[in-house]
């Protein structure tokens, strides 16, 4: 089992004065510990959720941004967003983006992308915020678009929604064949289908727990046989959150977390963590946790 930390708050003590210095130092201290990914929210106002905790005024970084600084101080982590919202980017612009960022990282950008659903945070900022039948049917033709220019067919694009004159996009990206294509979401008609015809990547939740989980991946297995796709070829994720030391889990029952997300067919458990500004749990995890989990 792989592992990604999430940084999904910008809020901790000293910020926003030392919201550079401690990202740079949380990303360093993530890939020193051996995470394989890391990845920020692509959202503009903080999550309205304040059974968590969570404020739509805290302090948030724009996606795109904070990866490509951390892309400048790190050299092996893949970078992603924990996912775009279809709805933010015309499709030209993301696949610049995203091409761009895995250009200067050197090929380790992610596309994590999804319908999106934050409605107050497009209506606040003006975004265009479509019912959600035309956001995924915004997101297949996104999808469309990413696979045509990054397999090098620069020719124009006419779709429902996007048409693209003259999809140029030099540089091409680094990965091969493309940046990996990762489809946040659980929808078992749509999404998980997205997934089969389209992605490298699902992610799942991990809070649905470990027999949903396992039956999500069932759906997806058989999105792939209906299309035709090898189910092995999809890497399996879920998002999680975990809270490690004081009041939260210890380092031996955060590895039986793991080899229940294994059993249930989770290859790569990507989480947030409610202390990462402490650094000593990332720490911790990297030397108690992920040579354990390494053969799950």
């Amino acid at each position: 089992m792989k592992f990604g930390l999430q940084i999904v708050q910008f809020n901790w003590p000293g910020s926003p004065a030392n919201i550079g210095s401690k990202l740079a130092e949380i990303g360093k201290t993530a890939e020193s510990a051996g995470f394989d990914s890391i990845w920020v929210m692509d959202h503009f106002f903080q999550m309205d959720m304040p059974d968590m905790g969570l404020k739509p005024e805290e302090p948030m970084l724009d996606g795109y941004t904070a990866l490509s600084y951390l892309a400048a101080v790190t050299e092996r982590a893949r970078l992603g967003t924990m996912v775009t919202g279809v709805n933010y980017r015309h499709p030209g612009h993301l696949l610049k983006i995203v091409s761009n960022l895995d250009v200067l990282s050197g090929g380790r950008a992610n596309l994590g992308i999804g319908a999106g659903w934050y409605e107050r945070e497009a209506k606040g900022l003006g975004f265009p915020f479509p019912p959600l039948k035309e956001r995924f049917e915004r997101l297949e033709e996104t999808l469309h678009i990413m696979k045509q220019v990054w397999s090098g067919d620069f020719s124009a694009y006419q779709g429902k929604h996007y048409q693209l004159a003259e999809p140029m996009n030099n540089p091409q990206p680094f990965s091969k064949p493309h940046p990996p294509i990762l489809i946040g979401g659980a929808g078992e008609k749509k999404t998980l289908r997205l997934v089969a015809q389209y992605a490298d990547a699902c992610n799942l939740f991990a809070f649905m727990g470990n027999d949903e989980l396992a039956r999500k991946l069932d759906v997806l297995k058989r999105h792939c046989d209906d299309v035709g796709r090898d189910y092995a070829e999809i890497e399996k994720t879920a998002l999680g959150f975990v809270m490690l030391g004081e009041g939260g889990s210890s380092p031996a029952e955060l590895i039986e977390t793991c080899r229940g997300l294994a059993n249930a067919g989770i290859e790569t458990f990507i989480f947030s963590m409610g202390n990462v500004h402490d650094i000593t749990p990332i720490e911790t995890i990297g030397r108690e946790v992920i040579p354990a989990v390494a053969e799950f």
